[in-house]
């Protein structure tokens, strides 16, 4: 729209600054990582604002974003959360010349993990690291920061195969919260662990049951 206007080019409409706002408050992100989320993003684009034009924006409009301070039902304070994680590449530079030649240039990657209210699709703790570690340490965190900063009782945690362990059914115990970990295909029922997670294991009737001492 301004390729050979004259006069004052047009601007960035609110709306896709607010859209942009509500990406780096649900996220957290500086202003600079916004405009990078927003070129690799918007790569159909004709133009894209800078970080300072984000912020310069973002700052004179209204914006009212729920925060979780408002006052609830009893009811809806009792919360189930689905916990995950998904990588990101920290570069694609030089990706395909290392796909032809089978080049081993590993660059790492970033994991986000993140709990999510399954009834609001809200989410509501987010945390990133790289890709040493493990999904089954971020639990505990995730589940602690929904505790502390939300004021919402946690009814059951849903996960996959990658949290179980029996540290993570402890904690879930001890915070009265009831687990919904997929546990792994070779687990057996052990003395060791812990009662919540053999149960889970009883419950799964497609694997023989075994004892160990």
């Amino acid at each position: 729209m301004n390729k050979n206007k004259k006069g004052k080019p047009f601007e960035f409409p609110d709306s896709f600054i607010l859209a942009i706002g509500y990406i780096r408050y649900s996220f957290r992100l500086p202003y600079r990582q916004t405009e990078g989320v927003i070129n690799v993003t918007g790569k159909s684009l004709p133009s894209k604002p800078s970080y300072g034009h984000i912020c310069k924006r973002i700052n004179k409009l209204n914006v009212n974003i729920n925060d979780g301070s408002v006052k609830k039902d009893d009811d809806d304070r009792y919360i189930i959360i689905a916990i995950d994680s998904t990588g990101i590449k920290v570069t694609n530079r030089g990706q395909w010349m290392q796909d032809k030649w089978n080049v081993l240039n590993r660059k790492g990657y970033l994991k986000i993990h993140i709990a999510v209210n399954i009834k609001t699709k809200e989410i509501l703790a987010l945390e990133v690291t790289d890709e040493k570690v493990h999904d089954s340490r971020m639990l505990k965190k995730l589940v602690n920061h929904v505790l502390d900063n939300r004021g919402r009782m946690v009814k059951s945690v849903l996960a996959d195969g990658a949290h179980d362990t029996n540290t993570n059914f402890q904690f879930l115990e001890q915070k009265g919260i009831t687990p919904g970990i997929k546990v792994r295909k070779n687990s057996i029922i052990s003395i060791r662990n812990n009662s919540l997670r053999n149960r889970e294991v009883r419950s799964d009737k497609r694997r023989p049951v075994e004892m160990e001492d």
